[in-house]
């Protein structure tokens, strides 16, 4: 049972997850050979002030950026 973990920037909305969740699936089945309902895709959303980069926050470095 595949299980893939996906962190990133708080900010997308729903169905830009729900599509990243549809196409991560279709490319695990795609690679291993596995069913849709054997792939299981978890995404952590972090608020950028908690995620760091080269030293500092990423909502400093990257102030525009989703």
């Amino acid at each position: 049972m595949p299980f893939v973990r996906i962190d990133m920037w708080k900010g997308r909305d729903k169905g830009t997850r729900k599509k990243l969740i549809k196409n991560v699936t279709s490319a695990v089945v795609e690679s291993i050979g596995c069913s849709p309902e054997a792939v299981q895709v978890v995404i952590s959303e972090v608020e950028k002030e908690n995620w760091g980069l080269g030293g500092a926050p990423a909502d400093e470095k990257f102030p525009d950026k989703k």
